[in-house]
């Protein structure tokens, strides 16, 4: 039996909507339909603009039936991160301080979004300011996991991974410092790549030289992520560390043949600790990448000094970003966001300088790591998802977590590294909780990440298995 149309990939809506199969008024209906069903339960999508987006998809039916295709995203529904400025549309970063700030212009990913055809339907939940890997915030409240209401969905990009992986939007935008793409996506059985810092341009930013954070897609298959990194990649002026080159091959077809290729398995980084469950998922893992013909060693690289440059670089950015917020509104402020900003404040000239010579020794110690092995498998979260009310984890498998973003090293080493990075589902605990897998690839190789992924993706099918969700009694009543 066909999915609903809420539940198509975006390439498929994107093809029947260009040959006047469906309209885009009715993907668009179908989409707020089934917001109205399931948003009540996890509260993924915060700020709805469904007038304005109905009054688009309308204009949209009218461009094709003028004959004008505007762009390979033509008449889809996307959201985008709380985080991510839309002109005319409430961007609050999940901070009292932004409750009602509405911006007089779009992000570089929005306009580029909309450019291509896409629909903005909305905003995405984020924790405060984007900060750890929990969604929940003063503005809007927790978002809840779809595959169990009393779970986590994981951050900061967990409205948008929800939203996917409910059917409320076909692609949406995310952003990732220490894993807030991937995280969200292995939480949510759906898919999130952080790419090379400045493949996908960002703007505005105010550490734009700084590439710890990039922007990026989400979806729900490997596919339907090259399709919307085709869109927006590529280099923006107003962007300085983006990237020349024409994305346009992300869009294309995926496939390859990968018997031969050497891929480094990495349970645990090298020590980390990791939940047993997440041990047990990932091991079993390794068989479906063996049967697409890699030949796979247990190895990994060293990543010595990675916590060292990510606190430091951390620190520095939340000081650079919304150091001038401490002065004037503290009261308002999180404590976590706080304690960053002040790590940031208290950082000497020394301690910077150290952290950027130590990431580019480790960038070039990983570079001699990758010429043997082209790609490095990895679990995305070292730990299931975890009680909704709990704000992070404080210990993993006996081990005491030092501050609130350290158990999540098994994303942010690999920010450090500055290599690209997809999450794709691994499978589910026996409690039914979703896990994710990393792929990471050499630098600026989005495409071979890409190709691999799909080949995964394929040869796995755990991207499948949807939520159980039931219409909310609003909905049944409407």
């Amino acid at each position: 039996m066909a999915e609903p149309i809420y539940y198509r990939s975006a390439r498929e809506l994107a093809a029947l909507i260009a040959a006047r199969e469906v309209s885009a008024v009715e993907v668009l209906e179908a989409h707020l339909d089934r917001i109205t069903q399931v948003n009540p339960q996890v509260n993924a999508i915060v700020t709805l603009v469904a007038e304005r987006a109905l009054a688009d998809a309308q204009a949209a039916d009218a461009e094709l039936a003028a004959g004008t295709l505007r762009g390979p995203l033509h008449g889809l529904p996307v959201a985008h991160k709380d985080l991510t400025e839309t002109a005319g549309i409430r961007t609050t970063y999940g901070s009292p301080i932004f409750r009602d700030f509405v911006p007089d212009r779009d992000a570089v990913i929005v306009e580029r979004l909309r450019g291509a055809g896409a629909i903005t339907i909305g905003k995405t939940n984020t924790p405060e300011f984007g900060a750890g890997s929990q969604t929940f915030n003063q503005v809007f409240g927790a978002t809840r996991n779809p595959y169990d209401l009393s779970k986590t969905c994981g951050g900061s990009s967990g409205g948008a991974a929800v939203a996917l992986a409910c059917g409320m939007v076909p692609l949406a935008g995310g952003s990732d410092m220490g894993g807030s793409l991937r995280n969200p996506a292995g939480y949510c059985n759906v898919v999130g790549f952080r790419t090379s810092p400045g493949r996908v341009p960002s703007w505005p930013a105010r550490t734009n030289w700084l590439p710890l954070s990039v922007d990026g897609p989400m979806a729900r298959t490997v596919a339907d992520i090259g399709l919307m990194l085709a869109v927006i990649a590529g280099f923006d002026g107003r962007a300085p560390m983006s990237s020349e080159g024409d994305p346009a091959i992300y869009a294309g077809d995926l496939g390859r043949d990968l018997r031969g290729v050497r891929l480094a398995w990495s349970p645990d980084l090298g020590g980390l600790p990791i939940d047993p469950a997440v041990r047990a998922l990932f091991a079993a893992r390794r068989a479906d990448f063996a049967a697409l013909g890699c030949e796979i060693e247990e190895a990994t690289p060293d990543f010595q000094d990675a916590d060292e440059i990510f606190m430091t670089l951390r620190a520095l950015s939340f000081e650079a970003g919304l150091g001038a917020l401490l002065d004037t509104n503290r009261e308002q402020l999180k404590d976590t966001v706080i304690w960053n900003i002040e790590a940031g404040r208290a950082l000497s000239g020394p301690q910077i300088a150290r952290a950027m010579r130590l990431q580019a020794e480790l960038y070039q110690r990983v570079q001699r790591f990758m010429e043997r092995y082209e790609f490095l498998v990895l679990p995305v979260a070292q730990v299931p998802p975890f009680p909704v009310e709990q704000p992070y984890v404080s210990e993993i498998d006996g081990v005491q977590m030092g501050n609130y973003i350290e158990w999540m090293r098994s994303c942010y080493y690999i920010t450090v590294s500055g290599l690209p990075s997809i999450a794709v589902p691994a499978g589910f605990t026996a409690a039914g909780l979703p896990l994710g897998l990393q792929i990471v690839g050499r630098y600026r190789d989005e495409l071979g990440v890409l190709q691999l992924a799909a080949a995964y993706e394929q040869a796995s099918g755990f991207g499948q298995r949807r939520p159980d969700l039931y219409p909310t009694i609003e909905a049944e009543t409407r």
